[in-house]
């Protein structure tokens, strides 16, 4: 069996912290907030859009989802009152996804519980490890 490398084990680190931090916000954010993170984030997108608005591909692309899958989420944020589809204008094959004053709301209120998890979990796993602590300083995630 050949030796795992540095950068294997590197990168697999890497996805145990981002599951375990991911993990923390998605709770949290559902306990408090009733929204999951693709939401929170769908959300984020949207609220600072200069026009509050995405098309559906592009928002997608943020979210690093399909064309299904964003449909979905836009269902959800549109069933909540968050968000909503709306067509181009200038060419009736464009949807949108369009931010409202509640999803606007919402997002505002979820940033400060997004901002404390996460800069807690980041911290509580620096603490676990030293070399984890010295990385995510580095990259100015933590202070």
């Amino acid at each position: 069996m050949p030796p795992v490398s540095d950068a294997a084990t590197t990168w697999q680190r890497i996805l145990l912290l981002t599951a375990r931090v991911e993990n923390k916000l998605a709770t949290v954010l559902q306990r408090r907030h009733g929204i999951g993170l693709s939401e929170y984030r769908a959300l984020g997108h949207l609220a600072t859009s200069p026009t509050s608005e995405l098309r559906m591909q592009e928002l997608a692309d943020k979210l690093g989802l399909n064309q299904s899958s964003v449909t979905r989420l836009v269902a959800r944020l549109n069933a909540a009152d968050f968000a909503y589809r709306d067509l181009c204008a200038d060419d009736k094959r464009g949807v949108y996804a369009v931010i409202t004053d509640t999803g606007r709301a919402r997002y505002a209120e979820a940033s400060h519980t997004y901002e404390e998890t996460l800069s807690g979990a980041l911290e509580e796993e620096g603490r676990a490890d030293p070399r984890l602590a010295a990385a995510l300083t580095a990259m100015g995630a933590l202070s």
